[in-house]
């Protein structure tokens, strides 16, 4: 690796939120032309998978944001029928994939991983590692990542990680066996510096002094669940439970990032308004999450950006 600062760019999953992102990216290269290129990985989980693998094959941030705004109201689509079938979502997924795979044929055709412009880190979740060994057989993690070594995954296809790192569960079926990379860590962050550590990616790994991060994360829902004492069952904690397993690691992640990396790090993610929550398929809700991206003030972002990032 040569010498000098690394920089990472992270983006948090939530599904249609990740508009929010976009608009943020936006505005940071407009003000800041060339910024995405000086990027030397782009992690991203979920929606932010794909925002990650868009800009590491050099997709025009305008046509991304174009997905969110024009497509997402077709990934996000039920019918009646389907929900027949489906017993609500008692006995199968809330949305059938077709559409989502449809555009990240169109967006990525057969490119692989390795033949991106920018390294990336993606997590997943294996729901069977397939180990030889019958002892360590079982779900895991899955990070997929296109640097050079023996645990490289250069030559999977590009669509297909992205349709794996989005397969969250109860919205989206399984894709070959895997799901959602938020089930982990809905802010790759964390595990972007792990990997930037990884000798078997870097002989010779940068000093986490050298390792400047912007995290940009897709607004925050302040949920709650009142009462003092629940005595909830499966059918009750089913809906909050994945929320709170794709949600909660996120300020988890916040606070490790801010301890190790200190002022190398900076996290873009804003409170949505009291009582609002905004679901990953809220389709409805993409005016507000427009508004309020281009509402946030980033002039603390463009100090930090031109310390950290020029």
């Amino acid at each position: 690796m040569p010498d000098g600062d690394y920089k990472i760019l992270s983006f948090d999953g939530g599904g249609v939120r990740g508009l929010l992102s976009i608009i943020v990216l936006q505005r940071i290269a407009k003000a800041l032309p060339g910024f995405i290129d000086q990027a030397d990985l782009i992690a991203g989980t979920s929606t932010g998978g794909i925002i990650a693998l868009g800009l590491a094959h050099g997709i025009d941030i305008n046509e991304l944001r174009l997905l969110y705004e024009e497509k997402t109201s077709m990934i996000f689509h039920d019918s009646w029928i389907d929900n027949l079938l489906d017993l609500g979502t008692l006995a199968g997924a809330q949305y059938d994939n077709s559409i989502l795979k449809e555009e990240l044929n169109r967006l990525f055709d057969t490119t692989t991983l390795k033949e991106l412009n920018k390294h990336v880190l993606i997590p997943t979740f294996d729901l069977d590692n397939n180990s030889e060994n019958p002892v360590k057989r079982g779900w895991a993690p899955k990070f997929f990542h296109n640097f050079e070594g023996a645990d490289s995954d250069g030559d999977r296809l590009v669509r297909d990680v992205a349709l794996y790192t989005t397969a969250a569960p109860t919205f989206f079926p399984t894709v070959d066996g895997y799901i959602d990379g938020g089930v982990i860590c809905s802010n790759p962050s964390m595990a972007a510096i792990s990997q930037t550590q990884d000798r078997r990616a870097f002989p010779t790994p940068p000093l986490l002094r050298d390792v400047h991060l912007l995290s940009i994360g897709t607004g925050t829902c302040r949920s709650r669940i009142e009462g003092d004492t629940l005595d909830w069952g499966l059918a009750q904690w089913m809906r909050p439970l994945l929320q709170i397993l794709t949600e909660g690691n996120i300020s988890v992640v916040d606070y490790q990032c801010r301890q190790i990396l200190g002022g190398n790090y900076f996290r873009v993610c804003p409170d949505f308004s009291a009582g609002q929550v905004i679901p990953l398929d809220a389709v409805d809700k993409i005016p507000e999450l427009i508004k309020t991206a281009e509402s946030i003030d980033l002039n603390t972002l463009f100090i930090w950006l031109a310390k950290n990032w020029g």
